[in-house]
């Protein structure tokens, strides 16, 4: 019979923070991007060039500090509203692995688990591939365990949590720019570029990693209008291209549609990295340390706005989905966005 007067976060008996991972010093980067690259026949001396963008920050991805500050944040607001949910974290491609995180779950005695991986849109690579991960890491639960049921919250980019914190991350970028050009600023949104292909069939009816930043971008670019009285224009550029040239990828590339602004007289830019959780390799060296270069070059001012991060909202955010997601459990209640039906976000690389 069903539990009378069940717990807020039941069926649940814990989260798992699923992430993409990152090296810890110089000795892990080549191995690591060799389990990121797993299967694609990409030659060392390839993996030591892009190891360089890890060796500038002494070897070490930020990813990994930051998803043990999100626990720790999650855990204490969770705490703080009387919630006694364990929080669990597993990697794809780094300590700790996924596959390690789940069978530790299963002799802990974990049975039902919600998932939420640190990437708020839908593709191959942002999603689905992650419910693969889950789905092999289950596979190698040792047979004398019983593996935990895992259920992945689904894209929450459009969470008003989400929405709030990147639109404060703008503001205190806007805060930053010379007072003579604030007014003016375009606000470029940024995201991980994939192939086109993979960005076609995203999602169940294809073309969902596109729309759905669009439609963040715009949210966020409101919520700053409201906050600031000005209505800036914005747009979505992409970075951290990858993979062989002759196959296309999203565009423009950030640097490319900066040196575009500038020639077009644009008065600032405030960088958005709407497309990331957290502040990592992707915005340090592709943002901060690229972008910014090219921006520096242009004599275009420009700012970085932060990620959600440990944001509040954010986290707060985090905890309403938890809760939202166990209520409609526990009513049986179908969450449509949080399954994927069968071809979603397909085509694989």
């Amino acid at each position: 019979m069903p539990n009378p007067d069940p717990q807020p976060t039941e069926p649940y008996d814990a989260l798992l923070l699923l992430s993409f991972g990152g090296p810890e010093r110089p000795e892990d980067v080549v191995p690591f991007l060799e389990n990121v690259t797993r299967g694609r026949g990409i030659p060392r001396e390839r993996l030591e060039a892009v190891g360089e963008h890890y060796f500038l920050f002494g070897g070490r991805s930020p990813i990994n500090d930051q998803n043990k500050a999100l626990i720790a944040a999650i855990e204490a607001d969770l705490a703080a509203h009387g919630l006694d949910l364990p929080v669990y974290w597993g990697n794809r491609n780094w300590e700790p692995y996924l596959a390690d995180t789940v069978e530790r779950m299963a002799r802990d005695g974990v049975r039902r688990v919600l998932c939420l991986a640190t990437s708020a849109y839908s593709s191959w690579s942002s999603c689905r591939q992650y419910r693969d991960n889950l789905a092999d890491a289950l596979a190698a639960v040792p047979e004398d365990l019983v593996a935990p049921r895992i259920d992945k919250i689904g894209a929450f980019y459009d969470h008003p949590g989400f929405v709030a914190a990147n639109a404060d991350g703008v503001l205190d970028a806007l805060a930053g720019l010379p007072a003579e050009v604030r007014e003016h600023a375009r606000l470029v949104f940024v995201t991980h570029s994939i192939p086109i292909s993979m960005s076609q069939s995203s999602g169940p009816d294809g073309g969902a990693y596109v729309a759905q930043h669009l439609e963040v971008a715009a949210a966020v670019a409101a919520r700053v209008a409201e906050a600031t009285g000005v209505k800036r224009p914005h747009e979505l550029v992409y970075c951290s291209r990858s993979g062989a040239p002759h196959i296309p990828w999203l565009e423009p590339d950030v640097n490319d549609r900066l040196e575009e602004l500038a020639a077009e007289g644009a008065a600032a830019v405030v960088l958005v990295p709407v497309g990331f959780v957290s502040d990592h390799m992707e915005v340090v060296y592709d943002l901060d340390t690229e972008a910014l270069a090219t921006a520096e070059r242009l004599g275009l001012p420009a700012r970085r706005a932060a990620s959600a991060g440990t944001h509040p909202a954010f986290v707060a955010g985090i905890r309403d989905l938890v809760l939202g997601r166990a209520a409609r459990e526990r009513a049986l209640t179908p969450v449509p966005r949080d399954h994927c039906p069968l071809g979603c976000c397909g085509g694989g690389r």
